[in-house]
């Protein structure tokens, strides 16, 4: 958030609805917050102009993308120097098959998460691009046995 945001509990109600359907129209999310339309229409205007509301996107299936598989990386690297693990980190975002990345507080140096099409792309994407980086001291790869919950 670029400047700090009074929220007030419509403001809270707005941002409740617009997590689980941002494709409500205005006149829906108005008629559900309890508003008329044109404050409502301010409100989500003023949410998104301060940084709150950061963005919209689509919900899209992995299978049907092609990359039913996801697998949760642990990296722990040798680079100790800003320049090693910027070059580590450039690298790796740059990676189409990484669709989560971050960098941690003590272990492991480095969380990614991996989707790809199956097993075999896993091992081509691991042993060819990840495991060959010279900063990765270590790997430790975890494959989910059932989402419970997600937030897109």
């Amino acid at each position: 958030m670029s400047n700090e945001v009074s929220l007030d509990n419509v403001d809270r109600e707005i941002l409740f609805h617009l997590r689980r359907d941002g494709r409500l129209t205005n006149v829906e999310l108005a008629k559900r917050v309890g508003l008329t339309p044109p404050p409502c229409l301010r409100r989500v205007k003023r949410l998104e102009e301060s940084g709150v509301i950061a963005g919209y996107r689509a919900v899209v299936d992995p299978e049907a993308m092609g990359r039913g598989l996801e697998v949760l990386v642990d990296v722990e690297i040798y680079a100790q120097d800003r320049k090693s693990f910027e070059e580590f980190e450039d690298t790796v975002a740059s990676y189409e098959e990484v669709v989560e990345f971050r960098r941690m507080y003590g272990r492991p140096d480095y969380f990614i998460r991996v989707a790809v099409a199956d097993h075999a792309a896993y091992e081509a994407f691991l042993t060819g691009k990840l495991s060959c980086l010279p900063a990765v001291r270590s790997l430790e790869s975890h494959l989910t046995m059932k989402e419970i919950k997600t937030n897109p």
